[in-house]
């Protein structure tokens, strides 16, 4: 797993029936790579999301069969807060 934030939406006007018909979202990690996921929890840009790679993808999008390598699997709650360093 990893966490990212969500940076926007890929619009496709054409995919593989394999792909399915979830949203595709633009996401940036914490080292700051960007990628594209299968997002079949709803998220918003400006989301902080952890996410599911490699074959396990496919579990994570909710069917075996849907081509991804990577899939929104949860949304990070305060993540802002938890970055932070302690100040002491």
């Amino acid at each position: 797993m990893e966490i990212h934030q969500v940076k926007g939406q890929i619009v496709l006007t054409s995919r593989l029936d394999d792909m399915g018909h979830l949203p595709l979202k633009v996401l940036k990690s914490v080292s700051g790579s960007t990628s594209v996921a299968m997002d079949p929890i709803g998220t918003k840009t400006g989301d902080w999301v952890f996410t599911i790679a490699n074959s396990a993808a496919r579990d994570a999008a909710g069917d075996k069969r849907l081509l991804t390598d990577l899939t929104v699997s949860g949304i990070i709650d305060n993540w802002a807060d938890i970055q932070k360093p302690d100040v002491k």
